[in-house]
């Protein structure tokens, strides 16, 4: 009786947990692979899935109560199995595409403004024109920054839409934002979450 009070509680437990939330480490993981193709710093490393984890290498139970905990697993595999999805965002919309693909072609613009220190990263991932800039470029490099802001708020739109929250916009914003800085090349200029700007 203990063992299937037990296996019921399972059951319980995870029809309780189930629930759809915003998935921050495939947030990052998202981030990292679209700032890495934006700047071409080569591709992402792909995953293998391990063998161990498909329910064809689990061995076979030896008693009633090993077997009854197996078909446990296979069932919360199944409950859970929702949770799973959700937690892959999908970023191969047509609209993420060719917002990816404008700002491929703006990087190196962008790059040359970075390396010059007339642009920096603020603390919320939109750039700002910095002082410093030439009178003769000010106007295009104001032009380009607000091109890849609109650009960088169409996409975080994009990716939340594509995937069915657009609630997860602002969560994805801020995901991106801390990912831009990481990925910032030495040199670059960006602001720390107090406000201050420090140079990498």
């Amino acid at each position: 009786m203990k063992s299937l009070s037990f296996i019921a509680g399972l059951f319980l437990t995870a029809c309780v947990t189930i629930n759809i939330y915003f998935p921050a480490a495939a947030a990052e993981k998202v981030a990292d692979q679209i700032i890495q193709e934006i700047q071409q710093e080569g591709d992402r490393p792909e995953t293998k899935q391990s063998p161990e984890t498909s329910p064809q290498s689990r061995s076979a139970p030896e008693n009633w109560h090993n077997k009854a905990l197996v078909w446990v697993g296979y069932g919360l595999d199944f409950l859970i199995e929702p949770v799973h999805a959700a937690a892959n965002l999908d970023i191969n919309s047509p609209d993420i595409r060719r917002i990816k693909a404008r700002m491929q072609q703006r990087f190196s613009s962008l790059k040359q403004a970075y390396d010059k220190g007339w642009i920096g990263i603020k603390n919320d991932g939109y750039l700002i024109t910095r002082a410093g800039v030439p009178l003769s470029q000010r106007n295009r490099v104001n032009k380009l920054v607000a091109a890849e802001n609109s650009d960088r708020q169409q996409l975080y739109q994009a990716i939340a839409n594509a995937n069915g929250h657009p609630e997860w916009t602002r969560q994805i914003q801020q995901t991106f934002a801390k990912r831009w800085i990481s990925h910032a090349h030495s040199g670059w200029w960006y602001q720390r979450s107090n406000g201050q700007w420090v140079q990498k």
